[in-house]
C-alpha cells in the first residue's frame, strides 16, 4: 500500500524551497523547536514559513523578487525588527539589490520613519554587508 500524497508537507516543502532560493541557504536549522517549548511551536515555524514563503514569496506576477525585497527591507527597518530586517537584507542582496541601493533605502526610512529607526536598521545592514565583503 502506498502513503497518500500529504498537500500540508507538500506546500511546507514548497516554501523551504523558495526561502532556500531567496536566501541561498536552507532555514531548517533556524525552524527547530526545543523540548522546553509547547507542543504547537512547531505549528507555529510551519505556519509563519509557508505564510511568508508560500503566499507572499512567491507571487511574482506583479511584483518581481528584487522590489519584494526593497520593500520588505523598507518594511522591517521601519518597524525596527532587527532579526527580521538581518534576513531580508541577506535575501535583497541574494537578489540583485545592490549595497548603494539599500543606503538609499536607509535616506527613505529616515524621512518617513525617522532618524533614529534608520540609523539603528543601517547598523545591521552595515553587519550583513560585511558578511559579503
Amino acid at each position: 500500500m502506498t502513503t497518500p500524497p500529504n498537500p500540508a508537507a507538500a506546500r511546507y516543502d514548497a516554501a523551504l524551497e523558495t526561502a532556500a532560493d531567496l536566501l541561498g541557504f536552507r532555514l531548517e536549522s533556524f525552524l527547530g523547536t526545543s523540548p522546553t517549548e509547547p507542543t504547537n511551536a512547531a505549528d507555529f515555524m510551519r505556519i509563519a514559513t509557508e505564510h511568508a514563503f508560500a503566499d507572499a514569496w512567491s507571487r511574482t506576477e506583479h511584483l518581481d523578487t528584487r522590489t519584494r525585497a526593497l520593500i520588505s527591507v523598507t518594511v522591517a527597518a521601519s518597524l525596527g525588527v532587527t532579526e527580521p530586517l538581518r534576513g531580508q537584507l541577506r535575501i535583497a542582496l541574494h537578489n540583485g539589490v545592490t549595497k548603494e541601493e539599500i543606503v538609499e533605502l536607509f535616506v527613505q526610512v529616515a524621512v518617513y520613519a525617522g532618524v533614529a529607526r534608520a540609523f539603528e536598521g543601517y547598523q545591521i545592514a552595515t553587519e550583513v554587508f560585511a558578511e559579503t565583503a
